[in-house]
């Protein structure tokens, strides 16, 4: 949607990668469409880099990108320069390495961990130390085994659905 709607996103073959489907990326944007207008948004996991190429079509003021495969950077590097956005800052880092850095508070937050191993729990420990402005929106996307009473008190759910065996859902936090 937005700006470059209609724009196919290319990115390499990685066995672990798996883009957000359409729906579920229109489902949440319209979720996100009163907050996303100028907002610094965090992409973790970013993979193809959908959900923050989708944020910065739609709007956001920057987009930070993180992934730790190197190919698919590049790709989403290359993409970038594509479509000419000067908004997006694209990390080839472990997320982890990365959240163990010095924070910058984030308005979004995309959070979607390879579902093999053990990493959304972890790095929404990380998010609090102050990775997100007050009231920030952070959207998970999971295998559906998250446990609600495992997030932080603060963390409002917003909306939540399924697709298939994608379970996803928006948090508001602090508001």
């Amino acid at each position: 949607g937005g700006q470059w709607r209609g724009r196919k996103i290319h990115f390499p073959h990685n066995a672990q990668l798996r883009p957000t489907p359409d729906r579920v990326r229109e489902t949440l944007f319209n979720w996100l469409m009163p907050v996303i207008q100028g907002a610094r948004c965090l992409d973790l996991f970013c993979g193809s880099g959908g959900l923050g190429l989708e944020a910065l079509s739609r709007g956001a003021a920057q987009v930070v990108f993180v992934d730790s495969h190197k190919a698919t950077v590049n790709s989403l590097q290359n993409t970038c320069d594509m479509l000419g956005s000067t908004a997006a800052q694209i990390q080839l880092s472990d997320v982890r390495r990365f959240l163990a850095g010095t924070a910058q508070p984030f308005d979004v937050v995309f959070l979607d961990p390879p579902y093999a191993g053990d990493f959304l729990l972890p790095c929404i420990e990380q998010l609090q130390q102050g990775w997100l402005t007050a009231g920030a929106w952070v959207y998970l996307e999971h295998d559906g085994r998250l446990a609600s009473e495992a997030l932080p008190a603060d963390w409002q759910l917003h909306r939540e659905k399924q697709a298939g065996q994608v379970c996803y859902a928006l948090y508001h936090v602090g508001g």
